[in-house]
């Protein structure tokens, strides 16, 4: 049954925050909301939900391996097996843009992050701790971003407004969507904190692996579709935004709530995600572009991560 319920949970994730941006995006629409405006939020905020969903409930119930676990393992995810297997359809071009602010500023996020939680250790301390002003610090990382992206929009793209009469079934998806991607979290959490322990396995191991993969289920959608369809930058954009959301929303969002305590794995976890993605970056400004090898190679990288995690 808790198999079923996990299965359930990430059905109801993954639907319910399409539903919620459909819903969202046209509601915007009907507000005469600019497009762009409306990727830049609603719908970075939609694929993100997810790991939201799972972090925010884990934060609030203490189970703190679950809440940091699912967001380190998600970026892992993203930046590892979902661009390497994208890369296999299609070699991902990356836009200068993306090279040189968004991906610096994803590796940034990554070392505030690395510095907040770590600090402890380097004093001599068991555990270190992502308290209520370190997740408060990285919702203004956050709304520094989206306003650096807001400002170099075009003036003519903030003219294009896609016209659409208000409806009052775009509420309703809205209100199911919420309720649904709740829903959802609660089930994995719960479903997977049981699994874990019916193994006799840490719910670190559960999030990082099982939990991580099913929370990167729409990223993983989206960048293979995209990049089939040869639009690249959307498959490298899609993750990028993602795992800034990621670092900067959910964990700051769950550290507000709650102080997460973390322990020294949780820090060789983080500073493994910062490796990958350096390295992803590196990947990225060499020839502007990821082929199949590399993709290969970032595939490769996540099996022998996931076989380290397994082993610990």
């Amino acid at each position: 049954m808790n198999y079923i319920l996990l299965i359930l949970g990430f059905v109801l994730l993954v639907k319910c925050a399409d539903i919620f941006v459909d819903g969202s995006s046209n509601l915007a629409k009907a507000l005469k909301v600019p497009t762009l405006i409306i990727g830049l939020t609603i719908v970075a905020f939609g694929t993100s939900a997810p790991e939201a969903a799972v972090s925010v409930t884990s934060s609030l119930k203490g189970q703190n391996d679950m809440a940091l676990g699912n967001v380190v393992g998600s970026n892992i995810c993203n930046i590892l097996l979902v661009l390497g297997v994208s890369a296999l359809f299609n070699p991902l071009k990356a836009k200068k843009q993306i090279i040189l602010k968004d991906f610096l500023f994803c590796l940034l996020s990554y070392l505030v992050l690395f510095v907040m939680v770590a600090g402890p250790f380097f004093l001599g301390e068991n555990l270190g701790v992502l308290s209520r002003s370190d997740g408060l610090v990285l919702l203004c990382f956050l709304a520094v971003y989206l306003y650096s992206l807001i400002l170099n929009i075009n003036r003519n793209d903030m003219k294009r407004v896609e016209e659409r009469k208000f409806s009052i079934k775009d509420i309703i998806c809205i209100i199911v969507g919420i309720a649904g991607i709740i829903l959802g979290g609660n089930l994995v959490v719960n479903s997977a904190t049981k699994i874990a322990a019916d193994f006799g396995v840490s719910e670190g191991l559960i999030a990082l692996t099982v939990v991580a993969i099913g929370t990167s289920l729409p990223e993983l959608v989206t960048s293979v579709v995209a990049a089939k369809k040869g639009e690249t930058d959307i498959a490298i954009g899609n993750v990028i935004g993602s795992c800034i959301f990621n670092i900067c929303f959910i964990l700051g969002m769950s550290g507000s709530i709650k102080s997460i305590v973390i322990g020294f794995d949780s820090i060789i976890d983080i500073l493994f995600m910062g490796l990958s993605g350096l390295i992803v970056y590196l990947f990225s400004i060499k020839n502007k572009r990821i082929g199949a090898f590399k993709g290969l190679i970032m595939i490769g990288m996540y099996v022998l991560y996931t076989i380290y995690i397994i082993a610990r």
